[in-house]
C-alpha cells in the first residue's frame, strides 16, 4: 500500500481520530462542514492542505484564523507520530487512503457531489472498481428469505452483464446483491457506513478484495462504529458511484433506505430510480413511485438488463451535475 500523499496526511492530522483500538478521540476535529469552509479558504488563497505542514506553516495558519482557530489546527496538525503510526497499522491491513486532492479519488464522487464529496476516502481493494459505474441496489435490512433470493438473482444477473453491484453492505438487501453478483463471479463496490477495517479482515472478504473482484470503501474511520447519521450520509455516494439505481424494500416515510432515494429522486438526481415491480404491493415502494422513481422492467436475461441502464433522467432541468463528463 503506497503511503498517503502530503495532503491526505494533512487533511487526515485535520479531521480523523487516528486511534488504534479504544481511546478518547480529540474534541478539536474538524466537522466536514468545517473542513469544506477551511478546503475554500485554501484555494481562495492559492494553498493546498499539504502547505500547512510547509516551512511557511506558520504564515499561511494565520491566513486561516478567519476561518478556523490557529491554535485548534496548530494542535490537530502536531499528531504527527500518531498519523504515522496509523499509516502502519492500516498498511498492515492492505487499508488505502485517498483524499479529495488526489488524482487517485473516484473522478464520479469529485464530478457529483463536488465539494459535498468527503475529504477522505478509506478502502480495500482495486480502486479502479470505483471507476466502473453499475447497479446501485439498496434496501432494507429486514426482509423475508423470498426478496433475499429475488436480490440474489439480480446480483447474478448483473455479474452476467459485466456490471458492477454498488451496495451498503448492511445486512438483508444490500448483502444480498452483493453475494448474488460475487457468486456469479461478478465485480463489487460496497459503501460501508462502519467497521471498514473489521469487514476487510473477514476470511471470505479476503481473497475477493486481492483478486480485484470486490472493493469496499467507506468516507468514515476504518475502525468507527455503526451511527445512524453516518449510514444515512453514506446513502448518496452509492449513488453517485453508480449508472442506475434499484430500491428493492423500503418504508414509507423513515429509515436510510427511503430517505436516501427521496434525496436522489427530489434534490440530488444523479441516476434514475427504479423500484421493484413484482412480488406484495410496498407502501414504501408506492410513496416513491408517486415521488417520480420507475418500476423496475425485472429482466430475465442480458439484453433487457442493459436496457435498463438506458433509460435516462426524465427531464433536461434535472441538475447539471448529472452529467458524465468528469472534472
Amino acid at each position: 500500500m503506497p503511503v498517503p500523499s502530503p495532503n491526505t496526511q494533512a487533511i487526515l492530522l485535520l479531521t480523523a481520530p487516528l486511534i488504534v483500538g479504544r481511546g478518547a478521540v480529540s474534541s478539536d476535529l474538524l466537522s466536514p462542514g468545517e473542513y469544506k469552509r477551511l478546503a475554500r479558504h485554501l484555494r481562495e488563497i492559492q494553498c493546498q492542505p499539504a502547505d500547512l505542514l510547509s516551512t511557511d506553516a506558520d504564515e499561511i495558519l494565520r491566513a486561516c484564523q478567519s476561518v478556523i482557530d490557529e491554535n485548534r489546527l496548530q494542535k490537530l496538525l502536531g499528531r504527527g507520530f500518531l498519523l504515522s503510526q496509523m499509516i502502519e497499522h492500516w498498511q498492515a491491513r492492505a487499508i488505502w487512503v485517498v483524499s479529495r486532492a488526489d488524482a487517485e479519488y473516484p473522478r464520479r464522487l469529485k464530478a457529483r457531489l463536488r465539494e459535498d464529496a468527503p475529504a477522505v476516502l478509506y478502502g480495500c481493494g482495486d480502486m479502479a472498481l470505483l471507476e466502473t459505474g453499475g447497479l446501485a441496489v439498496v434496501g432494507s435490512r429486514h426482509v423475508d428469505d423470498a426478496l433475499i433470493d429475488y436480490t440474489i438473482s439480480i446480483g447474478r444477473l448483473a455479474a452476467r452483464a459485466g456490471k458492477t453491484i454498488i451496495s451498503g453492505g448492511a445486512k438483508g438487501i444490500d448483502q444480498a446483491a452483493m453475494r448474488g453478483a460475487l457468486e456469479g463471479g461478478g465485480q463489487v463496490c460496497g459503501v460501508l457506513a462502519n467497521n471498514l477495517e473489521k469487514t476487510t479482515m473477514n476470511r471470505e472478504h479476503r481473497n475477493l478484495l486481492l483478486d480485484g473482484q470486490l472493493v469496499l470503501v467507506s468516507p468514515y474511520d476504518p475502525s468507527a462504529g455503526f451511527n445512524v447519521g453516518n449510514a444515512m450520509q453514506r446513502n448518496k455516494l452509492i449513488y453517485a458511484l453508480a449508472d442506475t439505481s434499484l430500491v428493492v424494500s423500503s418504508d414509507l416515510n423513515k429509515g436510510g433506505t427511503w430517505a436516501g432515494a427521496v434525496e436522489q429522486l427530489d434534490k440530488l438526481k444523479f441516476v434514475p430510480v427504479f423500484i421493484r415491480s413484482t412480488s406484495e404491493y410496498s407502501a414504501g415502494l408506492d410513496g416513491l413511485r408517486k415521488k417520480g422513481a420507475l418500476p423496475w422492467p425485472d429482466p430475465q436475461d442480458v439484453d433487457s438488463f442493459e436496457d435498463a441502464f438506458k433509460v435516462t433522467l426524465p427531464t433536461p432541468t434535472a441538475s447539471p451535475q448529472v452529467s458524465f463528463v468528469l472534472e
